[in-house]
């Protein structure tokens, strides 16, 4: 895992770095103008996936290492990929880049705190590296606050430039996640794809069943039918690069990063029928 442990938190500062110089102001000014939308968004993400997550590995009694690596991806915020996907969908991509903005500035404390508390419920404190959440915290700070701080100051200064090359910065992040992504599966070739085996049904139906979640709450509490594909793009689309540094920080073992790995793959392939129905329906 020494290779993914060291490409990680580059590829995550880089990914953040990429998403701060698609951020401006009127981002985060928005929340205080819409604020319903984003409440729902946020309640789905923070509060129901974790949630549903956890009802899912005591429900399939999933091993400790698996159900911990299932926590980690549902704690993750939602990636810079629900914009794109969102925009394909013909959704509110203002309302998914707040959200994934806003919930990726606040990961710094609710990652930690889902991830330790859910370490407790499933007593598996004792796999720990022994890094506290202040630890993790602050690790988090270094690749995913400053280098989103540090974009939205590069933006500042060079608007026109950075908005000219938008799609580049997008293709960067998504090479550089899939680069983080195929190497943890190619270094552990060799024990992956049992646990992946195991990974695969639970974290398929997290997916779903967030997704699923997000579109019909949407549907009763947000504005319109724009807000409902984005929040249920929100729901299904993790940082899977985020869940993956934050494990390798927390643990030494390849198998809690296999449902961030599992669920990286099995999301892409989900969003995407999901816009394809979406649009074809409309």
């Amino acid at each position: 895992m020494e290779i993914v442990t060291k490409i990680a938190p580059l590829s995550l500062a880089l990914i953040m770095l990429a998403l701060g110089m698609g951020l401006t102001v009127q981002d985060f000014t928005r929340v205080a103008k819409q604020p319903k939308d984003f409440l729902v968004g946020l309640i789905c993400q923070l509060i129901f996936l974790p949630v549903i997550a956890f009802i899912l590995v005591i429900l399939f009694k999933t091993p400790v290492e698996l159900a911990v690596g299932l926590m980690i991806i549902a704690a993750a915020p939602g990636g810079v990929t629900s914009n794109v996907l969102t925009k394909f969908a013909n959704g509110d991509v203002a309302l998914s880049i707040s959200l994934t903005a806003i919930i990726s500035l606040l990961s710094i404390i609710t990652v930690p705190f889902i991830i330790f508390k859910s370490l407790d419920m499933l007593d598996a404190s004792t796999n720990t590296n022994q890094i506290s959440m202040l630890g993790i915290s602050i690790k988090m700070f270094l690749v995913v606050t400053l280098p989103v701080i540090l974009g939205m100051i590069i933006r500042k200064f060079a608007t026109n430039f950075i908005s000219s090359k938008e799609k580049i910065i997008q293709t960067i992040s998504l090479i550089l996640f899939l680069i983080v992504l195929f190497g943890a599966i190619i270094q552990e070739r060799s024990n992956i794809m049992p646990y992946m085996k195991q990974a695969g049904i639970i974290t398929f139906l997290l997916n779903i069943i967030m997704m699923v979640i997000g579109f019909y709450v949407a549907k009763f509490f947000a504005t319109g039918t724009e807000q409902r594909k984005c929040i249920s793009l929100e729901c299904g689309l993790q940082n899977g690069t985020l869940a993956i540094f934050v494990a390798t920080q927390i643990f030494n073992d390849v198998a809690y990063i296999i449902p961030a790995a599992t669920y990286s793959l099995i999301m892409f392939a989900t969003s995407i029928i999901f816009v394809f129905l979406i649009k074809k329906t409309n």
